[in-house]
């Protein structure tokens, strides 16, 4: 009770840092807010000291942010958010309403995402079924596509070809269930991609254990087999999956913005736009409490699943050799993703040229032209020098942040129930606030929300692994805390999450491409891969390669991703259900000679 109380209070007083935090903006930001509210509500009127003395009068602005962040938080207890400092409505039926469009979009989106993490996942349960996985290789070029993705270039696409020219499906607005769909999608098959290839990660691990060999053994089904170890591997990506339940609710923000959706992720972006600090606080904290729901959610559907074996430290390791990876896939992207850059560097990416505007591929232009007549393989090439570095860079500094926080998830757990709360869109205001505009705001934003997976996958595997019997049975040999982290866990927690890691290095791509779309990344006339599918995605359906041609080394830094994860983190092999036992475990015999 004691540490369920002590973790209670660090969730909270993480939530009102961050309210808090988000009621001083302007003030941290160094902007004056009623010049801002004034913009927001008649863009064409003169901001004359008589007007904003009057819109702060309005406000309360004069007596300070406390003293409104005081007003603010004494409403909450009767229900009462405040009124918008824009509209003048009341809060708390707006953020209600928009929370209630977005829930119904999460769950279609979860619907989908759900059945592309099946497909992906459908050849391993087979195989697994049949215990045919020791020659499987691991794949994931399909999904490494998806999962690569831009949310705001399938939305368009999807709003353009299926919603406009074929007419199938509503492209625009929110009046019906109809209306969710293409969002859906949009938003489904890269986060289903995602958590498809960590449960495929998971399945032969399952598959390997000693009850799924006895179930083979007695002549039970191969799918009962493939459910139980569905089952089984589900625990250790509920974390995730809690994550990508915030995500898709606040987060989905440029897909909101394109199919005009008035969702939670929309209605705070632009709150904080207009500092409209009431509605902005209310959003927040409402997707504060869904994280926490979620997170709770997911802890009691683990606790369900694994039962009283996680207690009493009599789980099975999930941890085994990964299967063996294509050799000459990594290099053969690698190699197509090198040559493309190398072509294009000579080039240059700013010339212009009129007479050029959005020309189809030529041996002169062999990407075509965008809409001032640039070379697009030359601005492809020299923005891949900036997109690559720099998500290599968040990557690598987002692996060792989330591994290390990982390990103390008591203390990381409500930090990452709270940072992946926030759109990613707010945190860059709020970064903007701390250090200031400039070229490294974006990747600071991207750094500060995206450790928060790794956490919660680190987090989830160690937990298991700590229940593991191998770990009961060196521990009653003597073995130290510290032997066991640096000899059992993190063999085990590593190699997966490292593979983690670089399946979301696209993803750390396409987050600062985001914020590129929203104008809160690259400026023009810089070749950043996302500012080129900005800029050009107007033109998507009269110059499709203006889009397709960043889109497409996207895809392919995806599957370059995937495949080179295919062999990443191979580890010392540890021994599992279907392999002879020897007459003393190496890690025994170790401690032992120690003694």
């Amino acid at each position: 009770m004691r540490r369920q109380a002590v973790t209670l209070l660090w969730r909270a007083g993480i939530a009102a840092a961050l309210v808090c935090a988000i009621g001083v903006l302007p003030w941290l930001s160094h902007t004056d807010p009623a010049l801002t509210v004034l913009k927001a509500r008649s863009a064409d009127r003169d901001p004359t000291p008589e007007v904003l003395a009057d819109i702060r009068a309005q406000l309360g602005l004069d007596r300070g942010p406390f003293h409104l962040l005081g007003d603010w938080l004494g409403g909450l207890w009767r229900g009462d958010a405040g009124r918008s400092w824009i509209s003048g409505s009341e809060v708390t039926p707006a953020v209600l309403q928009a929370l209630g469009v977005s829930l119904l979009l999460m769950a279609v989106a979860l619907a989908v995402a759900a059945l592309t993490a099946a497909l992906i996942c459908a050849r391993t349960l087979w195989l697994g079924a049949r215990r045919r996985l020791d020659g499987r290789r691991a794949g994931g070029t399909g999904s490494a596509v998806l999962a690569a993705l831009p949310e705001f270039l399938t939305a368009s696409v999807l709003a353009t070809v299926v919603g406009v020219q074929l007419g199938w499906l509503p492209a625009l607005g929110w009046y019906g269930f109809q209306w969710t769909i293409l969002p859906a999608l949009a938003l489904g098959l890269p986060a289903g991609a995602v958590l498809g290839r960590l449960l495929d990660d998971l399945l032969p691990g399952a598959f390997a254990e000693p009850w799924a060999l006895a179930a083979t053994a007695r002549g039970l089904p191969g799918r009962t087999v493939a459910r139980q170890a569905l089952r089984r591997s589900l625990p250790g990506l509920l974390p995730n999956t809690g994550l990508f339940v915030v995500g898709l609710t606040g987060a989905a923000v440029t897909v909101e913005q394109i199919y005009d959706i008035p969702g939670l992720g929309r209605t705070t972006l632009q709150a904080a736009l207009a500092q409209d600090l009431p509605v902005l606080q209310a959003g927040t904290l409402a997707l504060v409490l869904l994280a926490a729901a979620a997170a709770a959610l997911a802890h009691l559907l683990t606790r369900l699943l694994i039962g009283p074996a996680l207690r009493d430290g009599a789980l099975p390791t999930l941890h085994r050799r990964p299967a063996p990876a294509h050799r000459l896939l990594p290099l053969a992207y690698g190699s197509l993703l090198t040559t493309v850059i190398a072509f294009g560097l000579p080039r240059d990416p700013l010339a212009l040229d009129t007479a050029e505007r959005l020309a189809a591929p030529s041996l002169q232009h062999p990407f075509g032209t965008d809409a001032l007549g640039r070379d697009m393989l030359a601005r492809v090439a020299h923005g891949a020098l900036d997109t690559l570095l720099l998500a290599l860079a968040i990557t690598a500094a987002t692996l060792l942040t989330g591994v290390a926080l990982g390990l103390l998830p008591r203390l990381s757990g409500p930090l990452v129930d709270t940072v992946t709360a926030l759109p990613p869109v707010l945190v860059a205001l709020l970064v903007t606030a701390v250090v200031g505009s400039g070229t490294t705001t974006p990747a600071l934003a991207v750094a500060t929300v995206a450790w928060t997976p790794l956490a919660a996958h680190t987090s989830a595997l160690l937990r298991q692994e700590r229940a593991a019997l191998h770990l009961t049975a060196t521990r009653a040999l003597g073995a130290g805390p510290w032997y066991l982290l640096r000899h059992e866990l993190l063999p085990a927690v590593l190699p997966p999450v490292t593979r983690h890691a670089l399946l979301r290095l696209p993803g750390i791509a396409l987050a600062l491409a985001s914020l590129a779309f929203l104008g809160l990344g690259a400026q023009p006339p810089s070749p950043e891969w996302g500012l080129l599918l900005a800029e050009n995605q107007p033109y998507a359906e009269r110059a499709p390669w203006a889009v397709l041609a960043p889109a497409a080394v996207l895809a392919l830094l995806g599957a370059l991703a995937v495949t080179a994860a295919g062999g990443a983190g191979r580890g010392r092999r540890r021994r599992t259900g279907a392999e002879p036992i020897p007459e003393q475990p190496p890690h025994t015999s170790k401690l032992v000679a120690s003694r």
